[in-house]
């Protein structure tokens, strides 16, 4: 079965940290753009961060820049979102994603969601 499964939420106090997991099973995200996207209620999905199938090139939306690190253990299949100095803003469901390995082969997969909520 192919899964992505996100770990690492919680509640945690504003200008905390967490470190978010997401494992893949059934399939290797080797050669795969991962991505982290977030949630919250009744707004859209928001594109969190972006790291290459290599991990040579990192992205991020402007309103976590320096504070979260995308990063990646091919070995593992895992991907990781550190998030330092936690805000109220960064409440929400963090969704792991798995980029087509090619243009047009292949699908896209999606996790569960980890909830992280930051709150004093």
């Amino acid at each position: 079965q192919v899964q992505l499964v996100e770990s690492g939420g919680g509640l945690v106090q504003p200008g905390g940290a967490l470190r978010l997991s997401c494992v893949g099973s059934g399939f290797t995200i080797s050669g795969r753009e991962m991505r982290w996207y977030r949630q919250s209620p009744g707004k859209e999905r928001e594109l969190v961060a972006t790291i290459t199938s290599t991990g040579g090139t990192r992205s991020y939306v402007d309103s976590v820049k320096g504070r979260f690190t995308i990063s990646r253990d091919n070995a593992k299949n895992t991907v990781y979102l550190q998030m330092n100095s936690l805000q109220r803003e960064d409440t929400a469901v963090y969704y792991c994603n798995a980029g087509r390995p090619s243009l047009y082969a292949g699908r896209e997969y999606w996790g569960q969601g980890t909830q992280v909520t930051v709150s004093s």
